[in-house]
């Protein structure tokens, strides 16, 4: 029997070639009593522009950056696009390190690369000396073998910032070579930042959740990577401008790595202008900690787009996600049900100025999933899920509305001015939460948010009329972090072009001029 991701594929294949097979001349006479008129239907979006020619020469070695750290040279990786140099990061980084751009040369992971050394849940005196790990724009990093990911150990950074001209590409080595297609997935691990930042779900027994004695170990690692502290401010680094494609590999279990993972990261954690793009999990995957991210593009993961956990606090906004056909769960999953879903710290999420593409109607048949008693809110959003329900709720205390600082509990969850194209049932709730509770939360006729919305989205999720006439609510009275903004969905107008230029485009998402091209090739500059 085919597994249930593969017989996606296939099937959304299959369904593609039945309709690349009817043009024109395959429609059928309807008759020959007067004159006819045939309206025909809007033309498709231009398709994505083919690769770039072969223009690259490989670099003549290795670059030397620095001592006791040191590069191995392996050799040239030809793929379409030209001749690289490969040169491969040591598995630990002990001293920080920078990773320049070179023409002609990529960064190659070898299997498991460590930032620094875990430096526990406080800093103390004795400390080593932290690592920061600096990637130059530009700069291309591959996952050498499927077991291959990125780890920043607590205590160390990275600082990957790349720019709108010259973003950070972490890819997978089929990517290289010129084998992927736009449903390819999971070929290499991910980027993992671990930090001290509270959490809950405790790894040992009678620990107190969102203490220095409460740890975690990173979903999918065989060996220890633990995250978990109480420093809500901790600083993972910094990631901005950066593509993570081609990510997920299964490491143990039935766990995987998603294309950003966090563990416990701390408000001091800069993330924005993100793109992750074929993950054979989620999007990104956020575990407990203090997390702020703006501008985050999820195309085509497998799984969930924003999955958050363990008492995560965190702020998102400008939110782009759009499932592949006949691939993808939910585009939000936030806490699970299990016997610790009762810890303090409790999740508490907001997420304003999204537009979400929910296209598979199988997995959870839910476009947003909550759980395990965590507060949520919603400003400002756009979601099109006509197959499939657009919310659903589980367990009273997730539904809860009474606040409760006792407990951490902020009540119900909040939302306001979010429109939607619902499939039926448009609500549905689980384990004690009725479908009507759940429709009351969401409140269709009040606070301008609408079940009922028929999109005129442009260009796949671009705002047109419809989303134009929805009154924004203002979310910078929420948080300082939101900017406040006159408009819903994560992309206002024609003139809104945030998410262009610095991401890679795919038959799933033409997202603009891409100064990197298709995701399945990679850059020449």
């Amino acid at each position: 029997m085919l597994n249930p991701k593969l017989r996606g594929i296939v099937y959304a294949t299959a369904a593609a070639a039945l309709v690349t097979g009817c043009g024109a001349d395959d429609i059928a006479s309807p008759g020959t009593g007067g004159n006819i008129t045939i309206n025909n239907p809007a033309a498709p979006p231009p398709p994505p522009p083919p690769p770039p020619t072969a223009t690259v020469t490989a670099a003549t070695g290795c670059p030397t950056i620095g001592n006791p750290v040191q590069l191995t040279d392996d050799g040239t990786i030809t793929g379409p696009t030209g001749t690289y140099r490969v040169c491969t990061l040591p598995a630990r980084l002990t001293a920080s390190t920078t990773l320049t751009k070179v023409p002609g040369l990529l960064y190659r992971l070898g299997g498991r690369v460590d930032v620094g050394t875990d430096q526990g849940p406080t800093e103390e005196t004795s400390d080593p000396s932290d690592v920061v790990l600096t990637i130059q724009p530009g700069v291309v990093v591959f996952g050498g073998t499927g077991v291959s990911w990125l780890n920043v150990n607590r205590g160390n950074r990275i600082n990957a910032v790349g720019t709108a001209a010259l973003p950070i590409i972490f890819t997978s080595r089929d990517n290289v070579l010129g084998l992927n297609s736009d449903n390819s997935i999971g070929q290499w691990g991910g980027v993992v930042l671990n930090g001290r930042a509270p959490i809950t779900d405790c790894a040992a027994p009678g620990a107190a959740p969102g203490t220095i004695a409460c740890e975690r170990q990173v979903e999918g690692a065989v060996d220890p990577a633990l995250y978990g502290g109480a420093t809500a401010s901790d600083n993972s680094g910094r990631l901005s401008y950066v593509q993570i494609r081609f990510s997920g590999f299964v490491l143990s279990g039935n766990s995987e790595l998603q294309s950003l993972t966090t563990g416990g990261v701390g408000s001091g954690t800069v993330l924005d202008h993100i793109q992750s793009f074929n993950s054979s999990d989620d999007g990104a995957e956020f575990f407990g900690g203090n997390v702020n991210m703006k501008y985050f593009v999820s195309i085509g993961a497998d799984d969930d787009n924003l999955d958050t956990d363990t008492g995560v606090k965190a702020n998102f906004q400008y939110v782009l996600a759009v499932q592949r056909q006949g691939a993808g769960d939910s585009i939000i999953e936030a806490d699970s049900d299990n016997a610790n879903d009762g810890q303090t710290p409790r999740q508490n999420t907001r997420v304003a100025n999204f537009t979400f593409l929910q296209r598979n109607n199988t997995g959870n048949l839910t476009a947003i999933r909550w759980g395990g008693g965590t507060d949520y809110s919603l400003f400002n959003g756009v979601l099109v899920s006509p197959n499939t329900s657009c919310l659903r709720i589980s367990r009273p205390q997730t539904a809860s509305t009474t606040p409760d600082a006792a407990i951490d509990e902020l009540g119900s969850p909040v939302i306001r001015s979010v429109v939607a194209q619902c499939g039926t049932p448009a609500f549905v709730g689980l384990n004690g939460v009725t479908d009507a509770a759940v429709a009351a939360i969401f409140g269709s006729g009040a606070n301008n948010n609408n079940s009922a919305f028929v999109p005129t989205l442009t260009s796949l999720f671009v705002n047109g009329a419809s989303e134009t006439a929805v009154q924004a609510f203002n979310a910078s009275t929420v948080s300082s972090f939101f900017d406040a903004t006159t408009y819903v969905g994560a992309v206002k107008d024609a003139n809104d072009t945030w998410y262009a230029g610095w991401t890679c485009n795919s038959v799933t998402a033409t997202l603009g001029t891409s100064v990197t091209g298709l995701c399945t090739s990679l850059p020449t500059f």
